[in-house]
């Protein structure tokens, strides 16, 4: 197997998440063990790995749905300011609401499930809408948006919750490359705001083209670090990802 590259240096900045040893799994199953590492304040971080390596369960992990089997995970943050993009595959399109409406879910974790949504929360989901390129469209029914735009329509989502760490699990499969280039832009306009954003990720191009760091799991950890080189070093180990 490759080496595993250093963790990147914890620098002043407290870590927004820290992982100390952890093996993640299902019952018996163990998907992903002894990792370690931090997760820097405004870094943004890929992981690859190949199918079954662990990648999602780690997800999970790191925001506290899957508790470790052994180790620690220890989050800078109370859970509400981890925002959360799942696999699209996870999300039925044909949810019976609007647009607008599905977006204000987003809002849930500051007003609550049955606080009025005010004027300045009912702004902040056209702003949202109009980032995502939806505007105009907020009274449309959810189940009538293609792929593309349903997945515009969970970034927006995601946006109006205006969390502190941003995690992504796969947020380009199945898409198209004009939607695919909005949501990067998105993306790192999270970012450039200071955002911790971490996403799960197949394709290297991406990856190396913009998520300066990269964690490779198979099964363990394979690397962390800078992306250049953690790409170079599994490609030198004969490493799929």
């Amino acid at each position: 197997g490759a080496e595993s590259l250093p963790a990147p240096p914890c620098r002043a900045a407290a870590p927004d998440l820290m992982l100390d040893n952890v093996s993640l799994g299902y019952g018996a199953h163990v998907a992903v063990q002894g990792v370690s590492g931090a997760f820097l304040p405004g870094s943004l971080t890929a992981i690859i790995g190949p199918n079954g390596s662990g990648k999602s369960s780690l997800l999970k992990g790191l925001l506290g749905l899957l508790r470790p089997l052994r180790g620690s995970i220890v989050s800078r943050h109370p859970r509400s300011a981890l925002g959360y993009l799942s696999q699209a595959g996870e999300v039925d399109p044909q949810f019976p609401v609007s647009v607008a409406d599905f977006i204000a879910m987003g809002l849930w974790p500051r007003i609550g499930g049955f606080r009025r949504v005010t004027a300045p929360l009912a702004a902040s989901v056209a702003q949202a809408l109009q980032a995502v390129g939806l505007e105009g469209m907020g009274a449309r029914h959810v189940g009538a948006l293609s792929g593309g735009q349903f997945q515009r329509l969970r970034f927006a989502r995601l946006m109006v919750q205006e969390p502190r760490v941003v995690l992504l699990d796969e947020p380009f499969a199945g898409i198209d490359e004009a939607t695919t280039a909005a949501l990067l832009r998105l993306l790192h306009g999270w970012h450039a705001q200071g955002r911790t954003v971490i996403a799960v990720l197949h394709d290297h191009a991406m990856v190396r083209a913009h998520f300066p760091q990269t964690l490779a799991l198979a099964g363990q950890l394979r690397g962390w670090g800078q992306t250049g080189a953690v790409l170079d070093g599994l490609r030198r180990a004969g490493g799929a990802a």
